[in-house]
C-alpha cells in the first residue's frame, strides 16, 4: 500500500475541514475535477483553483458547521477510496447532519487529480472495483 498517496488525500480533507483553501489547491493538479454527490451539489463539477474556490464558499453558505471525518482509507494505485463520515449543522436551518459516505481520489503524480463523491458506500466500492 502506497501510504504517500493516502497521506496526500489525509491532508487534503484536512485543509478542506479547516477551509485552508490554499493548501486544498496546493494538493491539487491545475485541472483538479471535484465531482460532488451532496444534495444541492449532484450533478455539479468543480474545477480547478476557481472551482475549489466556488466550491468552499458555497459550502460556507449552505453549513455552519461541516466536517469530514476519514473512517478508512483504501489504497488503490493511483486512486485512494475513503470510506467517511460527514457531521455538520445546515446554516440558516440549524439540521445536524452525520452521513456516510465515500470518496474516490484519483492522483496523478502526488497531486489529486479527481474527486468523485458517492452517498452510498456500496456504490462507492463498487466503482472502485471492490466488493462489500
Amino acid at each position: 500500500m502506497s501510504q504517500a498517496n493516502v497521506e496526500i488525500v489525509g491532508r487534503s480533507i484536512d485543509a478542506l475541514n479547516r477551509r485552508d483553501l490554499d493548501r486544498f489547491v496546493d494538493l491539487t493538479t491545475p485541472d483538479y475535477e471535484l465531482l460532488p454527490a451532496m444534495t444541492g451539489f449532484a450533478g455539479t463539477s468543480f474545477r480547478g483553483r476557481a472551482g475549489v474556490e466556488s466550491y468552499f464558499a458555497e459550502l460556507h453558505d449552505a453549513w455552519e458547521e461541516f466536517r469530514v471525518i476519514g473512517e478508512e482509507f483504501h489504497d488503490l494505485g493511483d486512486r485512494v477510496l475513503v470510506l467517511m463520515r460527514v457531521e455538520g449543522r445546515g446554516r440558516g436551518s440549524g439540521i445536524p447532519v452525520d452521513a456516510l459516505q465515500a470518496i474516490i481520489v484519483d492522483l496523478r503524480g502526488e497531486k489529486i487529480s479527481r474527486t468523485r463523491s458517492y452517498l452510498d458506500r456500496a456504490e462507492a466500492l463498487r466503482a472502485a472495483g471492490l466488493a462489500e
